[in-house]
Formats: C-alpha cells, sequence, structure tokens
C-alpha cells in the first residue's frame, strides 16, 4: 500500500484521503438504502476503526449482524469482523489501493466487500480475493454473500 503524504490534518489522522461531496453523497445513499431495506437485519455503520493486520483500516460503511450498541465499553478498533465492507474511491485513490484493501479485509474476515467507481457509476462487489462481479447504470447491484440488493439509480442519484 502507497504511503500517504497528509496535507491535512484530517488524511493525517484517518491515514486516507479526504472525501469529496460526490464521496459524501454516495455514502449517505448506500447507508440509506442498506437501513431502510436491511436495517432490521443488520448494524450499519459508516467509517469504523477495524484492527485489521498490519496496522489497521477505516472503510467507509461496515455492516455487521444486528446488534445493540455497547456504549459503556466499546473497544477504539472492532476486533471482529464485519459482513460486509464498502470503500469509496476518492479521486487521488488508485484502482490497485481499492482491491488491496479488499484483500486485507477478507483475510480479517469479512464475507463481502464492495467498492464504489463514482467516476464509472459502478460498483465491484467481491465475493472472495479476485472474484467480483461490476455493476452499473441502472442496474440492481445483487450480492450473493449476504443477499442483499441495491438498486444502482438510488446510489448515485
Amino acid at each position: 500500500m502507497e504511503t500517504l503524504v497528509a496535507a491535512n490534518p484530517y488524511e493525517r489522522e484517518r491515514g486516507k484521503p479526504m472525501p469529496n461531496l460526490t464521496h459524501g453523497a454516495i455514502q449517505a445513499n448506500v447507508i440509506v438504502q442498506l437501513a431502510v431495506n436491511y436495517g432490521a437485519l443488520y448494524r450499519i455503520a459508516s467509517e469504523v476503526a477495524l484492527a485489521t493486520v498490519p496496522d489497521g483500516s477505516t472503510p467507509d460503511i461496515v455492516v455487521y449482524p444486528a446488534r445493540p450498541l455497547n456504549f459503556a465499553n466499546e473497544p477504539a478498533r472492532q476486533t471482529d469482523a464485519p459482513l460486509l465492507t464498502v470503500e469509496i474511491q476518492s479521486p487521488s485513490q488508485a484502482t490497485e489501493e481499492m482491491v488491496e484493501k479488499t484483500l486485507r479485509y477478507f483475510s480479517f474476515g469479512v464475507r463481502s466487500c464492495w467498492v464504489v467507481f463514482p467516476a464509472l457509476q459502478g460498483v465491484a462487489v467481491y465475493s472472495a480475493p479476485g472474484t467480483f462481479h461490476f455493476f452499473h447504470g441502472d442496474e440492481v447491484l445483487k450480492d450473493t454473500n449476504l443477499n442483499i440488493e441495491v438498486d444502482l439509480r438510488k446510489i448515485f442519484a
């Protein structure tokens, strides 16, 4: 993974590029669609630090089985793998960096990884390391590992 030379406090603190309006809107749209359609089954959250190897990571969105929040003793980094991670490519991130993240997440125990490519208005849904289906346009994204479907028109609205 390339070393990020951070130009601002956000990037230095998080070790990742600062998101722009498109990134933030897509992130919100994905969260809303997952919450509306699957909120009873899953705990959906953004920017959760994971104890991945070698130095941790913070996906844009994570999905865990439904569970109550631990208000008193929540760890700084989750040591249990989410079912799903969603990464949204920022303009300064290379495709290779996004693919490397999926390998890290699968090694951690994640069952499914989505990589959103805003410039292509598409999503690569990884079901295993190196195995993905690319959805774009007016397709319905189908994650067969988790039995989740999302209309891409609502993600890129």
